[in-house]
Parts: C-alpha cells; sequence; structure tokens
C-alpha cells in the first residue's frame, strides 16, 4: 500500500503517518509545506523508517504536486493540508482561503489526472480521503447532534473554507466519477498539538504559572476526540468507506470548555502541585467573534458500518496528553520560545 498524506507534519496528519508507517506498514510520502504548525520534529519516531519519505511542497503548486503523484505513484491519497485555527482566521482570512479551498482544488484536479491513467484495476481501488471537520455544520443547540446529512451553515472564515473545500471534494466524485470519500471530525487533542489549540495552551500556561484564557463563560460545548484514535478512523475509512459517501468521527465526548480546563488543572495539581491551585489561574476573556455555541458528532455511519471505535475516554486521553506534555519540553519549548508563547489570536 502506497499512500500520500498531505499535512503530514502536522497535529492530525502526523500522528496518522506515525500509524500508517509504524503500525500498517504502508509506504507513505508525507507531503508538507512547513508552515508555522509544521514540525518534523512530530515525525522524529519514524525519521529512519524504510517506508517513509518526506517532500516539502505547497499543495497549491499544482505542478510541484502533480510531478509528486504521478512519482509516487500512490494507491491512496489522504489531504489533511490545511490551515486549521479559527482565530487565525478571524484576522488572516486570505490563507485559509487559498489553501483551504484552492489547495484543495489544485490537489483534485492532480488526483483526478494520475487517477485517469490508471488501468483499471488499480483505478477502481485507489481512494481520496478529504479530511475535514464538524464545524462546517455551524452550532448545535443543547440538544441534537451532527449527523452526515446534517446541512452546512459555518460561522467562521475557517470553517466556510473548509465547507467549500468539501463540497469541492464530492462535487469531483459527482462529476468526474473520483473515488473520493470525505470525513468530519470533531476537537482532537494529544501529543504533538500546537500550543494554540485550547488543550496544550492551557497544559502550558498552567506549568508556567501563567493566566489560563477562557473565552465568554466558558460554556462552548465541544466533543473530543483523542487524535491516535482518529488515526485509526481515517485509515479504516479510506480502506473500507464508500465513495461519494461521508463519515462523521467523534469521541462521544462532550465537555464544556470550561469542565476540560478544571480537569487539566485537577490534572497539573496532581503531577506539578504548586503553592496554589492552578484553577485559580483561569481567567475569563472576551469571547470570540462568531464562537459556536456547542459541537457534538454522531459517529453511527462509522461504528455501524466500519466497527470503529474510540478507544481513549476523555479521561485517559486527557490524562495521557497532560503527562507527555510534562515529558516532552523538546518539543514544545522551541514553539513557544521562538513561534507563539501563548497570546491571544482573532481579535478583531
Amino acid at each position: 500500500m502506497r499512500i500520500i498524506v498531505t499535512g503530514g507534519a502536522g497535529f492530525i496528519g502526523s500522528a496518522l503517518v506515525r500509524y500508517l508507517v509504524s503500525d500498517v506498514g504502508a509506504e507513505v510520502l508525507t507531503i508538507d509545506k512547513l508552515t508555522y504548525a509544521g514540525n518534523l520534529q512530530s515525525l522524529r519516531a519514524i525519521e529512519n523508517a524504510a517506508n517513509h519519505r518526506f517532500l516539502k511542497a505547497d499543495i497549491c503548486d499544482r505542478q510541484s504536486i502533480k510531478e509528486a503523484i504521478d512519482s509516487f505513484q500512490p494507491d491512496r491519497i489522504m489531504h489533511l493540508a490545511a490551515e486549521s485555527h479559527v482565530d487565525r482566521s478571524i484576522t488572516g482570512a486570505a490563507d485559509f482561503i487559498n489553501t483551504n479551498v484552492l489547495g484543495s482544488f489544485a490537489l483534485l484536479e492532480a488526483a483526478r489526472s494520475y487517477w485517469n491513467s490508471l488501468p483499471t484495476a488499480r483505478k477502481q481501488e485507489f481512494r481520496f480521503l478529504h479530511v475535514s471537520t464538524d464545524e462546517v455544520y455551524g452550532s448545535l443547540g443543547e440538544t441534537g447532534l451532527f449527523t452526515e446529512e446534517t446541512p452546512y451553515d459555518p460561522s467562521s472564515p475557517y470553517s466556510a473554507s473548509k465547507a467549500a473545500s468539501d463540497h469541492l471534494a464530492i462535487a469531483w466524485h459527482r462529476t468526474y466519477g473520483l473515488p473520493v470519500v470525505v470525513s468530519n471530525c470533531s476537537n482532537n487533542y494529544g501529543p504533538y498539538h500546537f500550543p494554540e489549540k485550547l488543550i496544550p495552551l492551557i497544559i502550558l500556561n498552567a506549568l508556567d504559572g501563567k493566566p489560563l484564557p477562557v473565552y465568554g463563560n466558558g460554556e462552548n460545548v465541544r466533543d473530543w476526540l483523542y487524535v491516535d484514535d482518529h488515526a485509526r478512523a481515517l485509515h479504516l475509512i479510506a480502506s473500507r468507506g464508500q465513495p461519494g459517501q461521508k463519515y462523521n468521527v467523534g469521541g462521544r465526548n462532550e465537555r464544556r470548555n470550561i469542565d476540560v480546563v478544571r480537569e487539566i488543572c485537577r490534572l497539573m495539581d496532581d503531577y506539578r502541585p504548586s503553592h496554589t491551585p492552578h484553577e485559580k489561574l483561569i481567567h475569563y476573556v472576551t469571547d470570540r467573534p462568531g464562537h459556536d455555541a456547542r459541537y457534538a458528532i454522531d459517529a453511527t455511519r462509522l461504528e455501524d458500518e466500519l466497527g470503529w471505535r474510540a478507544h481513549e475516554t476523555f479521561e485517559t486521553g486527557i490524562a495521557k496528553t497532560v503527562r507527555w506534555y510534562l515529558d516532552n519540553n523538546w518539543w514544545w519549548e522551541p514553539l513557544r520560545s521562538n513561534i507563539y508563547a501563548g497570546q491571544r489570536l482573532g481579535t478583531l
């Protein structure tokens, strides 16, 4: 099995690449532009693996991507390359449109050209997995779940750009026959998560004794998915998912943001006790513009049709995550020192 993973030096992408190389034994070409959130150190565990190679390239560069695909001759393309932080999209939407929309278009076209050149048997086996987010669905009320049939209603420039790329991917299946499968996941967390996102930001601020920023009143609800569970799901969807179908991936772990922060504080009190409880560092800040109230995924299709189950509960996953950050400062300290120090992003 020969697999191209775009965005494979990012958070979810690197978890997927490590899984495919080490557990599945696939031959993997990782393609990544290495923006601020792309980090080759996240692939250090497999840097000498004979079945892995890396290419620094921008998915918007159609010629480079076409040459990479034609040369590597993949059985599968798993597309995760994206700008992904809502806060950054509020003040820098152009990068999100360029990468998430135009880049996805360029990749779909390169994949279509390659797929059309394949012999019949390989053409039937080929898959293009487009990896997306539950944020395309907008905001839920106090009840209900996102299903694969939920209408799109994006609120941020980020989610709008991902919604656009989802529609492109499905259109390339319906119009051209390209065997595309789409996945939409809930909030991921775990090791190697860039420290601008809520969970690593709270862990590292707590470690430094800095304020722990919570948007609004902290009542916004997210469904949390451990990143290694997501990696397994993506491999399963790409292997057995039906072309033209969408599969929602969720951990069935709904938590209010404030409860996530408090659980991290509790774990930090256990692992790195301070003279005052870490919860005293919680600091409520002005809410994010367009902040969706609640996300929750119905993963029934994935669970029933493909047999996937999340291995981690939120309690087991968050404990592993906090412990990993405490034990792996070699990975995050250069990021906190040179790229992102924990400052507020996305204010108008």
